[in-house]
């Protein structure tokens, strides 16, 4: 029998306060519990009706204001209509009626549409998407669909020997059956379509959303700006999706914000939640109020966007909030630059904001911190740490084990030295989401999570501070922080930094300390233009080296001038290292001053080695470091040839989370390297993280990144390969998982590899015929298997419009900086489906480096539907298109005018993606290559020994359509034959996927297709034939003239003159046929469009037509000339046919709709009617003798001729082919027309209500 259960529960661990002192503190000073705290929350959004975060801890709203900054809730709502008698129009079409009770002294309202969908979170959309189908569209399509089969079997029981009547009936059960199935399979739901309504009642600004889509706006509720009232509301009991609202631009842009996940209610829960009845699930500062700014943009699956980051640090600025909270960051190519931090950096110096940001997930491999937290020396970045008892009340793990820092959990040292992690805190805790998720909380881990941890933290001692009058600087707090922070024993610093955040001492560290002279002081302490002494590579460590320090005080924006005057300070600089030499002392004023380092690291043993030189105010040397310099020196080890270029490592024992970390020197020539862990325990399954990392100046360390999961079962073995560069140092690092239980042994291997490409990158020109590479194996004995695999074709395109102006007030700094964008335009043609992806190499992957502040591109359809969005980083966000033709919007920002005008010729490029790869032949001798025989296949290289081989051009019939002159084929070049040779020669970065990394990239440069001799022997005919005299041919041309001129006229004068003329010219009657049935008022004419067909169809010999298509060869010297002709006649035939039809079926149709005539009363209607069909039935059938019905020209005919003879399903069929070719709302309609005749309602409602979002009055807004 099981033990009766403990009626305890380990509380604490569920949102951990005991690990960094916040409950120590709170037990002490229950009031400084966040009151009179203000943190922005800089997140995906905070859901306001999340459980915890409606009020604080003394009664004072809990959000002070909900806004998007991200520009995915905008609504253009610059339309401006009057009611007639309580009614409007929206922009969907629907019809409004306006509430009596509402207030309107201008009746001026502004209405404008929005897609449901671009405002829900992806997993919400997903929900809604499922339960719409499960509900809506399945039960009534599986009925239609039995239906129909039903008819059709029982049709085929009764019928054995059909008539060609019967066959076409026949055809159209079959029809209703394919249909039902094609829109089964292309089912999609495009969302709700919202009309929104804003208007100025007098006082302020309010809003409606119409969340009924009937048009029922009593029902509906209006809403104010957030911070007027904190007013929100939600869009249905199905979704449980809260939002609010902010009104801009005198009411010409709605904004709806919506959170876009549940990781920024999460975050706000962990910073401040407020639970009366149930303090246990409390946030950090249950007292601290919240800005919740959402900049994870929706439209990009909540990534966040330099627009979206400089409007929250200008919101952040005017509501003066006292902390930022920011779980963001992303791997940056140089640290500590570019215009988004700037910005941060202006906030924090000069408006005193703490800016507290996650460290970032990127661990376990040194070096691999994000920006901002990790990188930006304004920001305090916090790294991941897991207690004990969030082991067992969080994870629910069979045992403790002992606190650790989370394997995922980015380490430093930043790549300019910088220490990366300042503090840490527990990475992980159950709280609040979204009420769209459908529960109240929820477990996630990552220094998203250790980030709010520490702001709730330092909520509590700013209120503290604030309580008691004590005056501080963001330098004062961080140092308080750092100084006092509890280093755990066992994790390196890189990882936790100077330690877990311990809030009682740093309290009492401020308190102590808050008479101090240079408590507000802060110090930039640079190495160049470095922020620590980092050397990685060998060639740093031959012999000692000496650095130039500069150190200079920082006055917080506030200080007089008599402080700078006075500050006077004699620092002691200290270092517990022996490899560094430092001076002792240092005389420091307002003044930047300068000392000498010198590092020695010779006799340092492989690995990593860390140490600072800390300078102390003599005075006070008990109040810590004012400052400090890290210092970081790897040094490497050199795998030699008598070991084969390898490392074995042999039964390493591993600990649950133990990181073992080795740094080589990457052999000469070595281009890959291949890892082999195999497990040596018998009785323990594991999970390990295999993670690689090489720097280069200028790039991010994803640049050259591998990193790959494990699962390693019991005597179970793993092998991997990744590409490497030679003379860089690697850091190869194996780490055993934080959560895994019990002791394991190993056994791992790492061997280089090198076979090295001359040129590094393949470019071959078309026009070359045959393009030379030579391969050389660098290292040892190789298998090589030359592969070139084309994967994609690229298009540039320029703007073909541009546009700049000026931002209005949500993009205005401090001092009325002002923000410009330029927004350039370009189209493309997709030949057939495919793949794409957009992005502007001069910008991409550049965010928080970036000079400019944003990039943002919007692609749209030819009826300016948005089909996608991207940004910075293009390969997140590929799209699937169909054929037809597309424009892209983009989006640049800049504070200086002159700066975007330097863009206006910014080339795009567009990725089509090749569904089958192309596979260029490659040969080992020129000879070979030249009469393309014998191909290579495999061969073995000897150390040192080079191997030429030759690539052949790509067959003409081969090249993508759509792709010619100015376009490229882009692929990648994989040499080793071996399976982990060419692993590594396609190895993705990171887990995400995001990037990818080619050892040899390949270009193919394409030419203009050869030219194609039109009309066979035509030019050696007119040789033959006399020629023309002058005035015949005058005559021709005036001819031609008049013909072409005659719709234009629109006067019949050119018609009867020509006709007298020329009676039996073809093209004149064609034009005359063209001609009225393009006219206005074509359907008071149907009986002339008929005649006018009938004289085109008897000026055709249709007997000499269908005779000469019936010949296989034509011998004639002529036969070309007789061809075009007979082509053309029968595509005039073809073209007189169907559009004698459609005026018959018109007239047909035009009789039923005035009469209301059905199927049965055809027999009675009148002669005139009883012909029509007759000879419209006639028409068919003569067309079926020249083409078939699915020909793009007869489509409209037959489409017409199906409703007439009211076989709905062929008809339906006609109208989607008539729907691909012309994807426009006329055709969409008819196909709407034809579901409801059919009877398949749900069809009709589901395309009837997507109109207004394939059919946008306007592009949509940035």
């Amino acid at each position: 029998m099981a033990a009766y259960p403990d009626d305890s529960f380990p509380y604490q661990g569920l949102l951990p306060k005991k690990e960094t002192g916040a409950a120590s503190f709170l037990s002490r000073y229950p009031e400084y519990d966040g009151r009179g705290i203000l943190i922005a929350i800089l997140d995906t959004g905070v859901d306001p009706g999340a459980q915890g975060l409606q009020v604080t801890s003394d009664g004072k709203p809990k959000i002070i204001d909900i806004i998007d900054t991200t520009g995915s809730g905008d609504v253009n709502t610059s339309t401006i209509v009057k009611p007639k008698d309580g009614i409007i129009t929206g922009i969907s079409g629907r019809t409004l009626k306006i509430p009596e009770n509402w207030i309107n002294p201008s009746e001026n309202y502004h209405v404008g549409l929005k897609n449901g969908y671009e405002i829900f979170p992806k997993t919400l959309r997903e929900r809604i998407q499922k339960e719409k189908r499960e509900k809506l569209w399945d039960p009534v399509h599986r009925n239609c669909l039995a239906e129909a089969c039903r008819e059709l079997d029982e049709f085929d029981s009764t019928h054995t020997s059909l008539s060609q009547v019967e066959k076409i009936e026949r055809e159209e059960l079959q029809t209703q059956v394919e249909m039902l199935n094609s829109m089964e399979k292309k089912y999609c739901d495009s969302g709700p379509s919202y009309d929104c309504l804003v208007w100025h009642d007098g006082e302020t600004w309010r809003a409606c959303v119409d969340t009924s889509e009937l048009g029922d706006l009593s029902n509906c509720s209006v809403l104010r700006n957030y911070s007027v009232a904190q007013e929100y509301a939600s869009l249905g009991l199905s979704e449980m999706l809260n939002y609010s609202i902010n009104v801009y631009d005198e009411g010409n842009t709605l904004c709806i914000v919506a959170s876009g996940g549940a990781h920024g209610t999460h975050v706000a829960s962990i910073a401040a939640g407020f639970f009366p009845d149930d303090p246990e699930r409390n946030g950090i500062a249950p007292g601290a109020q919240i800005l919740a700014v959402k900049i994870g943009d929706t439209r990009l699956s909540t990534m966040e966007t330099g627009t979206g980051l400089i409007r929250a640090m200008i919101e952040t600025i005017k509501y003066k909030c006292d902390l930022v909270n920011y779980s963001y960051g992303e791997a940056t190519h140089w640290p500590n630059a570019g215009c988004i931090c700037e910005v941060i950096n202006d906030a924090v110096l000069k408006h005193n904001v703490i800016y507290v940001s996650s460290a970032g997930n990127n661990g376990p491999c040194l070096s691999t911190v994000g920006c901002p937290g990790g990188t930006t020396s304004s920001v305090i970045g916090v790294g991941a740490y897991v207690s004990p008892d969030m082991m067992v009340s969080e994870y629910s793990l069979r045992e403790k084990l002992p606190a650790n820092q989370y394997t995922w959990s980015s380490r430093g040292p930043c790549a300019d030295g910088a220490l990366g992690v300042s503090i840490s805190a527990p990475g992980g805790a159950i709280a609040s989401v979204p009420n769209w998720t459908l529960r109240g909380t929820q477990l996630m881990n990552g220094t998203s999570m250790s980030s709010p941890n520490a702001c709730g933290g330092i909520a509590l001692l700013l209120s503290g501070l604030k309580a008691n009058g004590i005056g501080y600087s963001v330098h004062f707090i961080r140092r308080a922080l750092e100084n006092t922070a509890m280093k755990i024993e066992g994790i390196e610093v890189f990882a936790q930094g100077h330690g877990i955040i311990q809030v009682d001492k740093a309290y009492e560290y401020l308190v102590q300390n808050s008479l101090m002279p240079t408590r507000n002081l802060g110090f930039n302490v640079f190495v160049g233009n470095q922020r620590g002494i980092y050397l990685r590579d060998s060639p740093n460590h031959a012999s000692p080296s000496d650095h130039g320090v500069a150190i200079e005080p920082v006055f917080p924006e506030y200080a007089v001038n008599s402080e700078r005057i006075s500050l006077q300070l004699h620092i002691a600089l200290t270092c517990n290292a022996s490899w560094i030499n430092c001076p002792g002392h240092l005389e420091l004023m307002n003044q930047c001053r300068h000392i000498n380092i010198r590092v020695n690291p010779s006799g340092l043993r492989e690995g990593v080695h860390f140490t600072e030189v800390c300078g102390y105010d003599t005075t006070a040397p008990d109040a810590g470091p004012l400052f400090r310099l890290p210092i970081t020196v790897t040094v490497p080890l050199r795998v030699h040839e008598s070991s084969g270029y390898e490392l074995v490592c042999s039964d390493v024992p591993f600990k649950p989370g133990q990181i073992t970390r080795h740094f080589l020197e990457v052999p000469y020539g070595a281009t890959w390297a291949e890892v082999t862990v195999s497990s040596l325990s018998s009785d323990v399954s594991s999970k390990f993280v295999l993670h690689a990392v090489q720097l280069e100046k200028q790039k991010a360390y994803r640049t050259n990144e591998f990193y790959k999961f494990i699962s390693l079962l019991e005597k179970g073995s793993c092998s991997e390969a990744f590409p490497v560069l030679h003379g860089k140092t690697l850091e190869f690092c194996i780490a055993r998982w934080w959560a895994s239980l019990g002791d394991v042994s190993v056994k791992y291997t790492i061997s280089f590899h090198g076979i090295v490409c001359t040129p590094s990158q393949l470019h071959i020109n078309a026009a070359d015929g045959i393009t030379r590479f030579d391969v050389i194996s660098t290292m040892k004995y190789e298998e090589v298997a030359p592969l070139i695999s084309l994967k994609c074709w690229i298009q540039s395109l320029r703007p073909i419009s541009t546009k700049t102006r000026p931002l209005g007030p949500r993009d205005t700094l401090p001092n009325n900086r002002q923000f410009y964008e330029i927004i350039l335009m370009y189209s493309f043609h997709q030949t057939k489906n495919g793949e794409v992806t957009v992005s502007c190499p001069l910008l991409c992957e550049l965010l928080y480096e970036s000079e400019y502040d944003s990039q943002l591109w919007m692609l749209f359809d030819q009826n300016k539907k948005l089909m996608g969005s991207g940004d910075a980083y293009p390969h997140q966000y590929s799209l699937k298109l169909d054929k037809g033709d597309y424009t892209i919007r983009l989006q640049v920002r800049h504070e200086q005018l002159s700066e975007l005008e330097r863009l206006k010729d910014l080339p795009t490029i567009v990725s089509h993606r090749i569904p089958n790869s192309l596979n260029l032949d490659v040969y080992d001798n020129h000879g070979n290559a030249l009469i393309g025989k014998k191909k290579s296949t495999s061969l073995t290289l000897q150390s040192g020994c080079t191997q030429p081989f030759f690539v052949t051009s790509i067959p003409d019939d081969k090249i993508p359509k759509g792709a010619g002159p100015g376009c490229f084929l882009s692929g990648t070049l994989t040499l080793a034959k071996s399976e982990l040779g060419k692993k590594a020669g396609q190895a993705a970065s990171k887990r995400q996927g995001k990037f990818k990394k080619d050892m040899v990239s390949v270009q193919y440069h394409l030419i203009p297709s050869p030219n194609k001799q039109k009309n066979g022997n035509k030019d050696k005919e007119k040789d033959a034939e006399k020629e023309k005299d002058v005035k015949e041919e005058f005559a021709d041309a005036l001819r031609d003239l008049k013909i072409q001129w005659m719709a234009k006229l629109d006067e019949n004068v050119f018609y009867e003159e020509l006709k007298e003329s020329y009676p039996t010219h073809l093209p004149l009657y064609v034009a005359r046929l063209h001609q009225l049935d393009t006219e206005k008022d074509r359907m008071k004419r149907m009986d002339v469009i008929v005649e006018a067909a009938d004289d085109v169809i008897s000026r055709i010999d249709q007997t000499a037509l269908a005779i000469h298509l019936a010949m296989k060869t034509d011998p004639r010297p002529e036969a070309a000339t007789v061809k075009s002709d007979m082509e053309k006649q029968k595509s005039s035939l073809i073209d007189a046919l169907c559009r004698k039809g459609c005026a018959l079926a018109d007239t047909i149709l035009q009789y039923h709709s005035q009469e209301g005539a059905t199927s049965e009363e055809v027999d009675s209607t009148g002669d005139d009617t009883k012909d029509s069909l007759a000879n419209l039935t006639e028409t068919f059938w003569e067309i079926l003798k020249w083409t078939e019905l699915t020909d793009a020209k007869v489509l409209t005919f037959a489409y017409k001729h199906a409703l007439v003879n009211k076989m709905h399903g062929r008809a339906l069929k006609f109208a989607i082919k008539l729907l691909e070719d012309k994807p426009n709302k006329e055709n969409w309609k008819n196909c709407i027309q034809v579901m409801k005749l059919l009877g398949w309602k749900h069809c009709a409602s589901f395309t009837e209500s997507s109109l207004s979002i394939m059919f946008p009055q306007e592009y949509a807004p940035f």
